[in-house]
């Protein structure tokens, strides 16, 4: 059968069913074999025509206070220092302290932009944007607890062993270069999440869908991607005659041991490495960026360097045709991330600082270069704060609301959807769960959260387990 003459119909129905038909199809369109489907405009997605290509996601690790950055509530202040009495009898407990007296924001809020958007005076910088935000302020979590809630956050369960919404992405997707990763991790250089390495786990999916993570600290963000200088010997013949030899060895050994999607992985993963000596460089070279654009991400500045690169390494990512790039700010620990028990005006400050000016940054640089058309930008963490005291001056973890935001391609600018309690406490109207924020990011992508399934143990995995919807208020 000639393939020319196939209709795109004919393909899908003759590929092998669900996900095969969608590998098909993106393999024959970036070949430009789908010649009904014009190359000039994007469709994408696998159950519906997309409006996002590629994703970045910016994780605040520790649970940023929602109430203290974005959720402002006026009777904090009013009713700072009293006893906390929600009212009509409700329990009122922490989860790893005594409740305090109300604890009122310890900086001041102002309004922004056309849509009046309540913003903290410790992000200047990201308040500019607003207009440009859709909220989500009334987002719940089921746990007050970090690595829970941060598996809750990036893979829809509560314990390990289930694929994150990058691995989905890849594994429903796939890769939209030949040259670089699909899914990228740029964790905080002080080291990874509460969760390790479980927060960008593919879980049951093939291990070629895990997060690719870089060192951005280091000089070689990949680790042995390049031969060491004193290794002389290797020459660019002797390391083609090597993976030749090994793939051959891997392939032998992979027909005895069928199933095995580790060893698939380690052979794509090779040839991933070889193809990357010539243009992971390229890519990871900050330097050929303007001043002005080095600047802006604040580059030269101590607070904001670090943070900065992996904004702008980010961006320079998706516009190479990696799909998934999560950018994390704190590591896991007690200290230096968004976890703020001891001291809100101390430890909440520093973050703010770090991350404020970058992302105004990002978003300023998407938009310029139109990368916003066809990107999405996410804003999350695991869970919110209490609106009382922990100590003097610190909060408690806060599974019951939280605030999360998204920009860019099919998301409407300027909006909020759903409203915490007068204390920021619990959720109260127009909730947004983990499942239905997942299944928003899904749909942009082209993809029916509830479509996306694996078969394992028996059962039909999603990203979403048996919940979620669409959350189209805050979609253009």
């Amino acid at each position: 059968m000639n393939l020319d003459s196939l209709s795109r119909r004919d393909v899908l129905n003759s590929a092998v069913g669900g996900l095969g038909a969608v590998a098909l199809t993106e393999l024959l369109g970036r070949t430009s074999l789908l010649a009904d489907e014009p190359r000039a405009e994007f469709h994408g997605g696998m159950h519906h025509r997309a409006k996002v290509r590629r994703v970045i996601q910016l994780f605040m690790n520790g649970g940023a206070s929602q109430m203290d950055l974005f959720d402002y509530k006026p009777v904090l202040f009013q009713k700072a220092g009293e006893k906390f009495d929600p009212g009509q009898g409700m329990h009122v407990e922490a989860a790893t302290s005594a409740p305090g007296n109300i604890l009122k924001p310890p900086f001041d809020f102002h309004q922004h932009g056309e849509c009046g958007r309540w913003v903290s005076d410790q992000l200047p910088h990201l308040a500019m944007h607003v207009d440009r935000l859709a909220f989500c302020m009334a987002m719940q979590s089921k746990t007050n607890v970090h690595g829970p809630g941060s598996y809750l956050m990036n893979t829809g369960f509560l314990l390990p062993g289930f694929p994150c919404l990058g691995a989905w992405i890849s594994y429903g997707l796939g890769s939209l270069t030949d040259n670089l990763p699909t899914f990228v991790v740029l964790p905080d250089t002080r080291g990874l999440p509460y969760n390790q390495k479980g927060d960008f786990s593919p879980g049951f999916l093939s291990a070629t869908h895990q997060g690719t993570i870089l060192n951005t600290t280091s000089s070689e963000p990949i680790a042995d991607l390049q031969r060491p200088k004193s290794a002389q010997f290797i020459t660019p013949e002797a390391d083609r005659d090597g993976r030749s030899l090994l793939q051959k060895m891997n392939r032998n050994h992979l027909e005895s041991n069928e199933g095995d999607s580790r060893l698939e992985a380690r052979i794509r993963a090779y040839e991933l490495a070889a193809k990357m000596q010539l243009s992971a460089p390229e890519a990871f070279d900050l330097g050929s960026e303007s001043e002005a654009t080095q600047t802006a991400y604040g580059l030269n500045e101590k607070p904001t360097e670090e943070f900065g690169k992996r904004c702008l390494l980010a961006r320079r990512l998706i516009e190479r045709g990696v799909r998934f790039v999560q950018v994390w700010s704190g590591a896991g620990g007690a200290s230096k991330n968004w976890d703020n028990h001891t001291s809100i005006v101390k430890e909440l400050p520093p973050m703010c600082l770090s991350t404020d000016r970058p992302i105004a940054a990002l978003l300023s640089d998407l938009a310029q270069r139109g990368l916003l058309e066809d990107t999405l930008v996410l804003w999350n963490t695991e869970f919110g704060r209490m609106p009382f005291s922990q100590g003097s001056e610190g909060r408690d973890h806060n599974g019951g609301t939280f605030v999360g935001w998204m920009a860019g391609a099919g998301v409407k600018p300027g909006v909020a959807y759903g409203e915490s309690d007068p204390w920021s406490w619990r959720a109260a109207r127009d909730v947004t769960t983990t499942y239905d924020f997942h299944a928003t990011v899904l749909h942009l992508l082209g993809i029916d959260h509830e479509r996306l399934t694996v078969r394992h143990n028996g059962a039909n995995r999603r990203l979403t387990d048996v919940h979620g919807h669409v959350v189209h208020e805050v979609l253009s």
